[in-house]
């Protein structure tokens, strides 16, 4: 029995250590396939003639065009700016730049941005000084590094969706599987840790989406009051990066920016800044937790340390991981711990 028990711990080692570079891949695909299996069966029995490979890969391409999209967008947007920025850089070493308009409208601090601007940027001098560090073979490096970087990060992204197609179209058999090997290891109260795991993983997917739809269409409103330039654009943006830690902030300040620097008032500019702000304050610290602690039965302490301890131990997939650890947790501590010794 010992021989077998170290057997197995071997070969898990081994696996783990072959499988390592693909894990952050199967995990985004196992948090994906958990959190979208009702919604996966609900398109299966509608749409198709039940769950299926034909059913799995349709549904998997839709997924595949949610989250491309904005990737893409992104991607798109950027690169028409790298130009831009390029020869941005090249005129302020040759000639300098001249304090933009838009500068004296700030609603803050317009005085001092201005006398830092003409020490700094006017002067070609001063300009060449203060750029050395960004010269534009180093913004091309930069931008052949991220291309790398991209196409690793779209490898990834094509292996997370096949492993997504694979769990969707074997979901029922895979879900037996891991049932009946925790009523092995823990017994009984095997069921109930997976059903607590699983639970908290699609009350986290659940939540991050949908404040990060309520938190992209708020601020959203606030582009259109504002006359943002591209608002539409810009709300896609928002509502995308909402999803990852501190990305909606980047866009609601590039649009401060863009707005300020296209004619627009300084007032309105600072207005985005400040509700977009309050809007994601409210939203990551209250109510992102709540919904995560509410639908998985989490208490509001837990769900926030899951969330945010998850982000800072683990990275992005931390958002997830964390409050799946809590939840399980908190479920062995019940049910394994204080669960009542049936009477004999």
């Amino acid at each position: 029995m010992n021989a077998r028990v170290v057997f197995a711990l071997i070969l898990v080692v081994l696996a783990l250590w072959t499988a390592w570079s693909f894990l952050p891949p199967l995990i985004w695909a196992t948090i994906l396939a958990v959190a979208l299996w009702p919604l996966y069966l609900t398109f299966a029995g509608r749409f198709m003639s039940g769950p299926s490979a034909a059913a799995a890969f349709v549904f998997t391409v839709l997924v595949a065009l949610i989250l491309i999209t904005p990737i893409s967008l992104a991607i798109y947007t950027i690169a028409q700016q790298s130009d831009l920025l390029i020869d941005w850089m090249k005129r302020a070493r040759e000639g300098g730049i001249e304090v933009p308009d838009w500068v004296a409208r700030l609603p803050f601090a317009a005085e001092s941005t201005q006398q830092w601007w003409r020490a700094n940027l006017s002067d070609p001098k001063a300009a060449t000084a203060w750029l050395k560090s960004l010269n534009a073979d180093n913004v091309s490096d930069l931008f052949t590094t991220f291309g790398g970087q991209l196409i690793h990060r779209l490898f990834m992204l094509f292996f997370s969706l096949l492993a997504l197609f694979a769990l969707l179209s074997h979901g029922r058999a895979v879900a037996s599987r891991v049932l009946e090997t925790c009523d092995r290891l823990f017994g009984e109260a095997g069921e109930g840790l997976v059903e607590k795991m699983v639970d908290a993983t699609r009350a986290t997917v659940n939540g991050t989406v949908l404040v990060a739809v309520g938190e992209g269409l708020a601020i959203g409103a606030a582009y259109f009051v504002a006359g943002v330039p591209s608002a539409l654009t810009f709300l896609i943006f928002t509502i995308a990066f909402a999803m990852i830690p501190f990305g909606a902030w980047l866009a609601f300040t590039v649009a401060a920016i863009v707005t300020i620097s296209g004619g627009g008032s300084g007032i309105a500019a600072a207005g985005v800044f400040l509700w977009g702000s309050i809007i994601m304050l409210a939203g990551d610290h209250f109510v992102w937790p709540t919904l995560v602690s509410g639908s998985s039965r989490l208490p509001f302490l837990l769900a926030f340390v899951g969330i945010f301890g998850g982000l800072a131990g683990f990275g992005l997939i931390g958002l997830f991981v964390g409050p799946v650890i809590m939840a399980a947790l908190l479920a062995m501590w019940r049910e394994w711990i204080f669960r009542p010794t049936p009477q004999a």
